[in-house]
């Protein structure tokens, strides 16, 4: 991607908070503050009934709409295309309200270090291909020349790397480092386990659970104070959004507060009557133990995956702000043999590891007008990092049991290193076939409608009278750029066909085209 004139920075679009950061002139990952001088901004979009549109608002003036104008957890739907919310008579998009917030944090940042038009977006490892170009048009729609995306373990790990003074330093000699980066964001969840040495960065082994996240512990809170509301009143908040809104926004500053306080009082309202309980953090540990369990497994998973011991990690590495919860930490020093590093701030971390990566990129292009010095950048010049492929990918055909069946032939398992190329051969299915046609799927289960179609083509022109079973060699090839190409040769005439994807799904550049244009007539507060 081409660098333009302007500042370069990186982003974390969170579910629940986002950041912005960039390398300043001494060559250190910086947060940028919002206009309210936090360097975290709530990844919240009120939509009012005066045309208004305000991102992070305050609690005093979001208890002043009702909560049909408030869009929330809006990462949660990257990629949906069944989602939307309409405002003003148009249908807005998981993408354009994701790029309500990155305008908001573009144009606050602005005030600080002048025109920003390049920038490095974060998602987590486990998205999917929709799900991260959702995030690239994201960004597009917000006016940004997205460089790349990254890897939020990727960003972390180089923030960890930088902050311990390692990064691209060619005059270390060290032995290669093993971390594992747990990120419990607030409505996301990944574990990696990363291998690097100050200029090599390998990823092991990944899996993660786009619908796990702080999020789902409030909701327990929610839901047990509800009940207690219901049993006492014989009415439940449950149904009434507004009512929702405040016991949603009541029980997630309980949680927060049980972080670092063993108990503490609720006083929830609805319609004229009041509730106070009292929560204690073994209750709350014990009403989300299941939640906690689910990234312990994957925990687990991750380290066998990456034929990493109990004990053999050099560090634990804690991302996204809900690894605050004492219980993360305790299951974490039983599960990996070691107590975790706070030595990141779990909310900028992956902000500040995107502005790193890039400070990389600009060092690699060439480009002058960075900010950062030219000793930086020779050590920034060094890094390079090795990926994995976080979903499998394959192709549909017929089970060799049923033909009438079909399946998911799976010929690049996840967690397989990139790039990685590999030719199969497979049989056509009947007499006289004329075409063969080609479904390209991303997913790990058998059946391919539990998997995502990302592309699809056909061998066209067989020769006649072609008897079943006649050779058909694929070839998949994953490239480190996060290109896929897929290509079918028919061996007894030798037709080819071939597609490669570059995240095409989603928003056409025409649709991305409107809603940038409609976008720019929103005033962002």
């Amino acid at each position: 991607m081409k660098f333009l004139a302007g500042n370069t920075v990186g982003v974390d679009l969170g579910t629940t908070y986002s950041a912005i950061a960039r390398i300043g002139t001494d060559g250190q990952p910086t947060s940028l503050p919002n206009a309210d001088g936090r360097n975290i901004t709530p990844s919240v979009v009120l939509l009012a009934d005066d045309g208004s549109v305000v991102v992070g608002p305050s609690i005093e003036r979001a208890s002043l709409e009702s909560a049909d104008h408030i869009v929330e957890a809006v990462k949660r739907q990257m990629g949906n295309k069944d989602y939307y919310v309409v405002y003003q008579g148009k249908k807005l998009t998981p993408e354009f309200i994701s790029a309500l917030i990155l305008k908001k944090m573009k144009q606050d940042a602005e005030k600080e270090i002048g025109p920003i038009t390049n920038a490095v977006v974060t998602v987590p490892y486990y998205f999917n291909d929709v799900r991260r170009k959702a995030t690239q048009d994201a960004g597009r729609i917000a006016g940004l020349n997205v460089v790349d995306i990254i890897n939020e373990p990727t960003a972390a790990t180089l923030a960890y790397a930088w902050m311990k003074g390692e990064l691209g330093r060619t005059d270390l000699i060290q032995e290669p480092k093993t971390i594992l980066v747990y990120d419990l964001g607030g409505g996301t969840f990944d574990v990696t386990v990363v291998r690097y040495t100050p200029t090599q960065f390998r990823v092991l082994a990944t899996d993660g659970d786009v619908m796990l996240g702080g999020l789902d512990w409030t909701r327990r809170l929610v839901d047990h104070v509800a009940e207690q509301f219901l049993r006492k009143f014989g009415e439940d908040p449950r149904e009434d959004a507004d009512a929702i809104r405040d016991f949603n926004r009541e029980c997630e500053q309980a949680k927060r507060d049980l972080s670092s306080k063993p108990q503490v009082p609720v006083t929830v309202y609805f319609r004229g009557k009041t509730l106070s309980v009292s929560l204690t953090r073994t209750d709350f540990e014990r009403m989300t133990a299941d939640l906690l369990q689910r990234t312990q497994d994957t925990t687990e998973l991750v380290l066998q995956q990456a034929g990493v011991a109990m004990g053999q990690l050099d560090d634990v590495v804690l991302v996204g702000g809900s690894t605050y919860m004492p219980a993360v930490e305790k299951m974490l020093a039983e599960t990996c043999g070691r107590k975790p590093s706070r030595d990141l701030r779990p909310e900028e971390a992956v902000a500040q590891g995107a502005a790193i990566h890039a400070a990389i990129l600009e060092a690699r292009a060439g480009v002058q007008n960075s900010q950062v010095v030219d000793a930086i950048r020779k050590r920034l010049n060094n890094v390079t990092a090795l990926d994995v492929n976080s979903h499998s990918l394959g192709v549909k055909v017929s089970s060799p049991e049923d033909r009438a069946k079909k399946i998911n032939h799976i010929m690049i398992p996840k967690n397989t290193n990139i790039p990685y190329s590999l030719t199969q051969r497979f049989r056509t299915n009947a007499d006289n076939q004329k075409t063969i046609h080609v479904y390209i799927l991303e997913g790990d289960a058998k059946d391919p409608a539990a998997c995502t179609q990302i592309g699809d083509f056909r061998i066209t022109g067989l020769p006649a009278n072609l008897p079943a079973g006649s050779p058909v060699e694929v070839t998949y090839s994953y490239e480190s750029t996060g290109r896929i190409a897929v290509a079918a040769r028919e061996l007894v005439s030798g037709k080819v066909a071939s597609t490669e994807i570059v995240r095409d799904m989603g928003l056409t550049d025409q649709n991305i085209d409107v809603f940038e244009e409609l976008a720019k007539g929103y005033k962002v507060e």
